[in-house]
C-alpha cells in the first residue's frame, strides 16, 4: 500500500472497513469495548488523506463514502468515546524508526504530518467531519512511565461506559 498507494488503496481500504464494520458489531462480552481505531478513523482520516493526496481517485473515495454512509444509517456503529492519543508526527516518527517493522521503513515524515493534520481537524478543531461523542485528549509525547500515569490519571473515564457516567 505504500508502496503504491494508487493502485491498493481501495483494495485495502474497503477491507479495512469491513473489519472495523464486524470490530463494532460483533457480540459484546464485557461492559466496555475498546478498539485501537474505528470505522469513523478509517474513513476521516485514512481514506481522507488518501483521496486529498491524490492517491485515490474520486470514483474510490465516492464509492468507499457511499458504502460508509450505508453503514452509518443502518447499522450501529456508533461510539461513546474518542481519546485522543495526541503525538507529534516527528515523535510518531522516532517511534516508527525504533520499532524497525519492514512494512513501515518507507513512511515519510510527511504522511504522518498529514495525518497529525485531519486529526487534528477532525477531533479538536471539529472542521473536518462531526465529532458525534465526547473526545478525551491525552498528550502522548511521552515515554511509557509518562504515559502509563496518565492512563492511570483517566482510567475511570475511560473505562465508565459513557452512558453509565451520567448515571453515577
Amino acid at each position: 500500500m505504500y508502496q503504491d498507494a494508487s493502485r491498493w488503496g481501495i483494495t485495502l481500504q474497503t477491507y479495512i472497513q469491513l473489519t472495523m464494520l464486524e470490530q463494532h458489531t460483533r457480540p459484546m462480552i464485557s461492559p466496555i469495548r475498546m478498539m485501537e481505531r474505528s470505522i469513523h478513523s478509517a474513513k476521516y482520516i485514512f481514506v481522507e488523506n488518501l483521496y486529498r493526496s491524490g492517491k485515490m481517485p474520486e470514483v474510490d473515495y465516492v464509492v468507499l463514502t457511499e458504502w460508509f454512509d450505508w453503514i452509518q444509517n443502518n447499522t450501529d456503529v456508533s461510539v461513546d468515546l474518542i481519546v485522543y492519543l495526541q503525538t507529534s508526527p516527528e515523535v510518531c516518527y522516532e517511534r516508527l524508526k525504533r520499532r524497525c517493522r519492514e512494512e513501515e521503513k518507507i513512511i515519510p515524515l510527511d504522511y504522518l504530518e498529514a495525518i497529525h493534520q485531519l486529526y487534528e481537524e477532525w477531533l479538536i478543531k471539529h472542521t473536518l467531519f462531526e465529532v458525534s461523542c465526547p473526545v478525551l485528549v491525552i498528550g502522548a509525547d511521552h515515554d511509557m512511565q509518562k504515559m502509563i500515569e496518565k492512563y492511570e490519571e483517566n482510567r475511570d473515564q475511560i473505562l465508565t461506559p459513557y452512558n453509565m457516567q451520567h448515571h453515577l
